[in-house]
């Protein structure tokens, strides 16, 4: 017996060489595997990352169909001064494409007393436009360069608000809604036009 213990090391020792000589092998290909942020997902599609609140703890995407959903921990909402009040759900789903997110459902934004989902949001050159259905409004991509933080948006140092202004298409918006609520006295009931 004694004899074969130099061959029983020997083996263990091969085995114990090889383990060793293999891993740094496999160590590079999972240091190397980096799974893309949503918000790098986005700016692959040439859509600024600010059109996410920060916070997203994880997302699903179908690369073939281009449909998406982005999880948040919870609802998550934020005001703009001098703009608008914006709300998104815990589970924001869509469709993303070139320059184009559609289908959208979980981001809504308050129009006067109402609460109108955002539903389409394309990018045109430096302008984001963005739809309700009803209507639409015009913003520079550039006021979305930096994702906004739920509860104070972009200034949490300042009390959560930021100074912007009206940009084009707002009014037509609120236009729109004005006239699309004045001419639907069915949906709202005969409170309509009384206050």
């Amino acid at each position: 017996m004694g004899l074969f213990t130099p061959t029983l090391m020997s083996l263990t020792a091969r085995i114990c060489l090889t383990l060793v000589c293999l891993t740094p092998l496999a160590t590079p290909l999972t240091a190397d595997d980096h799974t893309p942020t949503v918000y790098e997902v986005f700016e692959d599609y040439d859509l600024p990352a600010g059109l996410l609140p920060k916070g997203v703890v994880g997302y699903d995407l179908e690369k073939t169909t281009g449909k998406f959903s982005a999880y948040l921990n919870g609802t998550c909402s934020f005001s703009l001064k001098n703009s608008y009040q914006l709300k998104y759900e815990s589970t924001i789903k869509g469709s993303i494409s070139k320059h184009k997110l559609t289908n959208l459902k979980g981001i809504s934004v308050k129009l006067l007393l109402l609460w109108v989902n955002i539903v389409e949001v394309v990018r045109n050159g430096d302008e984001l436009e963005f739809s309700v259905g009803i209507g639409s409004a015009v913003f520079p991509v550039d006021n979305f360069a930096e994702s906004p933080q739920c509860g104070c948006g972009l200034d949490c140092v300042n009390g959560g608000k930021l100074e912007l202004a009206y940009f084009v298409g707002s009014d037509s918006l609120i236009f729109a809604l004005l006239s699309w609520v004045s001419n639907a006295p069915n949906l709202f009931g005969s409170a309509v036009g009384q206050y």
